[in-house]
Parts: structure tokens; C-alpha cells; sequence
């Protein structure tokens, strides 16, 4: 299993930042997705990765250690998951963003690899919470 965590301290409250990662379509716009659909729970994302497209169907899961998680549905990942949590600290609340996944080697072949998919979804990550600090 591959992980990919970054972690932030926004001058927001938990419950700020808590608004505004449920606004589930911003939020995952934010991350810099090509195309997005949201339909209560399941959010679909297509994103041109390297050479290949990648969508995945994502559903939006209960975690009583996370503010915010979702896991893959279908896709490219044999697993993958992302979490979401907060702490509050002096200066606000430290958002940790954490996303593990297992590769389809099936799937993406030599296309993609481990290291491309970390640089992308850290890239992604950082743009969510860049998202969370301008909206609280």
C-alpha cells in the first residue's frame, strides 16, 4: 500500500473547515479534476494523469477519526482511500490530508506508476486545502 499525507495549520475553526469540505463539489473541484459529478454521497472524478485518463467513482464513507473520508468505488486503484482530520492547535486547527492506495497493475500497466500517482494527488491535496484556507 502507497500513502501520500500532507499536513496543514489553517487559522479556521474545526467546524469552518468541517463547512466547508461538505461542500462536496467545490471541494473536490478544488483539487484541480478535469470533470466532476456529485450525487449525495458518490462523487465521480475524471482527470487527465500523464498520458492516461483516470476516473473514479468515489463514495463518501462514515469515519469517526476523520472529519471528512471517502473511498474508491471503481477505478484505477485496486484500493484507495483518503482522509481527512483535525486538530485543533493555538494557532487554529492542523488539517492532516491522507490518501493510501494499492495500483491495479492490470490496469494502468507501465502507463502510470506509484511515484506519478503520489506527485498528482499531493499536488491535489495541497489545492484542497488551499481551497479550505480561502473559504473559512
Amino acid at each position: 500500500m502507497q500513502s501520500v499525507t500532507i499536513t496543514r495549520t489553517i487559522d479556521a475553526s474545526r467546524t469552518e473547515i468541517r463547512a466547508a469540505m461538505q461542500e462536496l463539489e467545490q471541494f473536490t473541484l478544488a483539487a484541480g479534476f478535469d470533470e466532476v459529478d456529485v450525487d449525495g454521497r458518490t462523487i465521480r472524478v475524471a482527470n487527465d494523469v500523464g498520458v492516461a485518463e483516470i476516473e473514479l467513482e468515489l463514495a463518501v464513507v462514515d469515519d469517526s477519526d476523520a472529519a471528512f473520508a471517502y473511498e474508491q468505488r471503481e477505478g484505477i486503484f485496486e484500493e484507495m482511500r483518503t482522509a481527512f482530520t483535525l486538530t485543533s492547535v493555538p494557532d487554529g486547527t492542523e488539517i492532516e490530508a491522507t490518501t493510501e492506495f494499492a495500483l491495479d497493475i492490470a490496469l494502468v500497466g507501465g502507463v502510470l506508476d506509484a511515484t506519478l500517482i503520489k506527485r498528482q494527488r499531493r499536488a491535489e491535496l495541497e489545492a484542497q486545502l488551499d481551497y479550505i484556507e480561502e473559504a473559512t
